[in-house]
């Protein structure tokens, strides 16, 4: 056998701070978990499996007796680096990885539903999402009703019934509505739902869904927080009773696994994401302002702006608008293609909270799988666009959507 690596020395710890990290440092220091190597930035463990001391300690390990990592598909030290890390800057008792947005969206409800289960959820949604709910969950003989955005009655009434979930997309994509998480959280809890929020819009930074009052909230690890173009990975968090009782052994036998490799690009995005999502909220501001005076624009829908049906609620639960913007043009979609066409620095392309700047026509790509009648009550009609504004100087971004106007 042979010795271990030229370098390796048990790394003494160190003791915690006495004091409450804020949330930028937890960004940078939260799950650190260093090596005998004692390296700066985080390893990358792209191993599978773990061996064990023993036999017995093999035993233990499954058994959950012993703290031990027993396989990729379960756990890893890098994927743990990621979710310890997240969990911090969420304020969340747990976070589990998963291998993309849409799987942690499925797994956050599917953990919890059977035959006979009651869903009540926010009608303005991802095009896939609304696919789970309206057509896979009833094949399983689940009932699913939809509310609009703010209708206190509408909600009141959905959750005057027994219910198991209720999942809210806020603000939502594209047209970014608002729904009060605070007030469907306290109807929801009154006939024992668990309240799941889809948070990607907003990103851990500008919103706190469970300070308000959810349950649960989920992400596309995609967009702000990897935030560059490069993984594909989701995120779940929430109360540790909902990991014990329902999640974990979800995650653990079905297997929507968020790789290494991909966990170590998220760990090394965290350590920026406040101010890129900061960046970003403060450019899509000037932009949204920028459009809404335009001649050729119908509307604007961006949380920041007070036009917006939502705009108080926004104020009161998110600490920015965002970085994407809902744009309706008064022209057909023969002329909004026109517009995308003569953009020079914004991309075309159906990802959003990029740091380069994003934007796709909704009905023709994101949303087209849905009926024409279901996208026209979403409002997502044919001159419609979704803007994701990156990290380029605002001022460039407006000089390319002058000269295409």
């Amino acid at each position: 056998m042979s010795k271990r690596p030229w370098g390796y020395q048990p790394q003494p710890e160190r003791p915690d701070p006495t004091w409450e990290l804020h949330q930028e440092t937890q960004s940078v220091r939260a799950g650190l978990a260093r090596s005998g190597f004692g390296e700066t930035s985080e390893a990358l463990y792209l191993n599978s499996g773990f061996t064990y001391a023993s036999a017995e300690q093999a035993v233990s390990s499954f058994a959950d007796e012993v703290d031990h990592f027993v396989y990729g598909r379960f756990a890893n030290p890098t994927i743990s680096m990621f979710e310890e890390r997240l969990a911090a800057i969420e304020g969340a008792e747990f976070c589990v990885g998963t291998g993309s947005g849409m799987s942690a969206m499925f797994a956050s409800i599917a953990c919890m539903v059977k035959s006979g289960d009651r869903v009540v959820a926010s009608a303005a949604m991802f095009s896939s999402c609304y696919v789970i709910l309206m057509e896979i969950l009833p094949k399983w003989g689940v009932e699913v009703e939809l509310v609009e955005t703010n209708d206190v009655k509408g909600w009141t009434k959905a959750l005057s019934k027994p219910t198991k979930v209720v999942f809210i997309e806020t603000p939502s994509n594209p047209m970014l509505d608002i729904v009060d998480i605070k007030m469907v959280s306290d109807l929801a809890h009154n006939v024992g739902a668990t309240v799941i929020v889809d948070n990607v819009m907003a990103s851990p930074v500008l919103q706190k869904p469970l300070e308000l009052g959810a349950d649960v909230v989920m992400y596309s690890a995609t967009k702000h927080i990897d935030g560059q173009g490069r993984v594909l990975a989701g995120a779940i968090l929430g109360k540790r009773s909902y990991l014990e009782e329902h999640l974990s052994q979800f995650v653990r036998h079905t297997g929507p696994s968020l790789s290494p490799f991909n966990a170590w690009v998220l760990v090394k995005s965290l350590e920026t994401i406040g101010m890129r999502v900061d960046r970003m909220s403060q450019s899509a501001q000037k932009i949204a302002e920028f459009l809404e005076a335009r001649p050729e624009i119908k509307s604007v829908r961006y949380p920041g702006l007070k036009s917006h049906p939502g705009y108080e609620i926004a104020q009161k639960q998110m600490s920015g608008g965002g970085s994407t913007i809902g744009i309706e043009f008064k022209a057909d979609q023969a002329s909004v293609f026109k517009f995308m066409n003569a953009l020079r620095v914004i991309d075309i392309s159906n990802n959003l909270g990029d740091s380069k700047s994003l934007i796709t026509h909704p009905a023709s790509s994101t949303h087209r799988r849905l009926a024409p009648e279901v996208r026209a009550e979403m409002g997502i009609t044919d001159s419609v666009l979704r803007l994701s504004v990156g990290l380029e100087h605002y001022s460039d971004l407006l000089k390319d959507l002058e000269q295409a106007f």
